[in-house]
């Protein structure tokens, strides 16, 4: 009877062991998909099989930091030396669907060998177990990509991303790149970064502290507010793309007239009046 009970114990005890010990993560087929979306916890890589994203043609007056960051990604994804890269600026000027436009190009002209894994900015401190993932699949490239990355004054976990960035002791893989889009030149607001300056003993080394992270990124690819002729091509591009029938004229009025309304241009503001133009005319726009 003794022994039963004991075996019984034993038995719970290993159970809690188990469901305490940290789970390892889900094999994904990565032949599977070009995309995933990493969750932590439980970690494992969530296939995407539809990936919201616009044609490349389509992003307007970001010509020069386009064929920057397609240049980078076109030397990873063939195996050669290539930058992380910090997205910054102004909202809605195309930052994130650049980044899943740029994949889609490469990836196709390269054979499927190119993986794009969005990581949420609340599973940064996750990175290094996906970097193990990552590190165990040679055969692809993988860009790990976090959309509108910053972090508040009370926030430590930048420490864990500079980390990885730098690699520890093992390095980054070397079939890995980060892409980051963020309204923040530095990754954190200005008065967070005035505030160490102001307080601190050694002003100079507590800031540098807190700019540091961005430093870790090779390319800094800046994205400015659009003046009225870019807005306009970007709206008459929608337009032949979508195949919207309508005035010319008609179609710039209607867009100045928008775009007064939000107080705005970019391509956010853009895509958003073809929505509208277009459910009007009783069309789906899917993209």
């Amino acid at each position: 009877m003794t022994q039963e009970i004991d075996s019984a114990l034993l038995r719970r005890l290993t159970e809690a062991l188990e469901r305490l010990a940290p789970r390892k993560p889900q094999e994904a087929d990565l032949q599977a998909c070009s995309a995933f979306v990493w969750h932590a916890s439980p970690p494992e890589l969530e296939p995407v099989q539809r990936v919201n994203r616009v044609d490349l043609s389509l992003l307007r007056g970001i010509d020069l930091t386009r064929d920057i960051l397609i240049e980078n990604t076109e030397r990873f994804a063939r195996g050669y030396a290539a930058n992380n890269a910090l997205l910054w600026g102004a909202r809605g000027m195309g930052k994130s669907s650049l980044v899943k436009a740029a994949h889609h190009e490469i990836n196709q002209a390269n054979g499927g060998i190119l993986k794009l894994i969005e990581i949420h900015r609340e599973d940064i401190e996750s990175l290094p177990v996906l970097m193990n993932i990552i590190r165990s699949a040679p055969e692809y490239r993988f860009i790990v990509y976090c959309d509108d990355l910053s972090f508040d004054s009370d926030d430590t976990s930048y420490k864990s991303l500079k980390a990885a960035l730098d690699g520890g002791i093992e390095g980054r893989p070397a079939n890995m790149l980060f892409y980051a889009t963020s309204n923040r030149r530095h990754l954190m607001p200005r008065d967070m970064i005035e505030n160490e300056r102001s307080t601190a003993i050694n002003p100079s080394e507590a800031v540098q502290e807190k700019v540091s992270l961005s430093d870790r990124f090779g390319l800094w690819l800046g994205f400015h507010n659009c003046s009225q002729d870019e807005f306009l091509a970007m709206i008459e591009g929608y337009a032949r793309h979508y195949g919207i029938n309508i005035d010319p004229e008609e179609l710039r009025a209607g867009a100045i007239a928008w775009q007064a309304t939000r107080g705005s241009r970019s391509g956010r503001v853009a895509w958003q009046y073809i929505q509208d133009i277009a459910g009007r005319q009783g069309k789906r726009l899917d993209g």
